[in-house]
């Protein structure tokens, strides 16, 4: 089991019994907001790197149409994973081997905290 299905049911089992209808939602849209910020932060740091090695790899305009259709297919993709047979029984598997513990706050800031960075690396170049 990845840090990635770590994190998705630990957001399904703490809202579980909270938002019981919309549990897989906010578990998947955490999950795709963490991987996308992830993801940024990623292309903005390849991207300042080749801007000073004086690499022209694609238009910027491009780029945010990449990351865009990358975003898209991520939800999809978690969507598909995590709402069938193969979430049901990684939730057994999780259940039944520990629970998790995990302030959820720390986590939701995680995703900022990304974010902030990435901000902060765009300034720098």
């Amino acid at each position: 089991m990845s840090t990635f299905d770590a994190l998705f049911f630990h957001f399904f089992q703490y809202y579980k019994s909270k938002k019981s209808k919309k549990t897989n939602s906010i578990a998947t849209f955490y999950l795709t907001l963490l991987q996308s910020s992830l993801l940024l932060l990623l292309g903005v740091f390849f991207a300042g790197f080749f801007k000073q090695m004086h690499v022209q790899t694609m238009s910027s305009v491009k780029a945010w149409t990449l990351f865009g259709l990358v975003v898209i297919f991520l939800y999809f993709k978690n969507w598909i994973q995590y709402s069938g047979k193969k979430r049901k029984v990684l939730n057994a598997k999780v259940l039944k081997n520990r629970k998790l513990h995990y302030n959820i706050w720390l986590l939701w800031l995680l995703p900022v905290v990304i974010l902030g960075l990435t901000y902060v690396l765009y300034q720098a170049t």
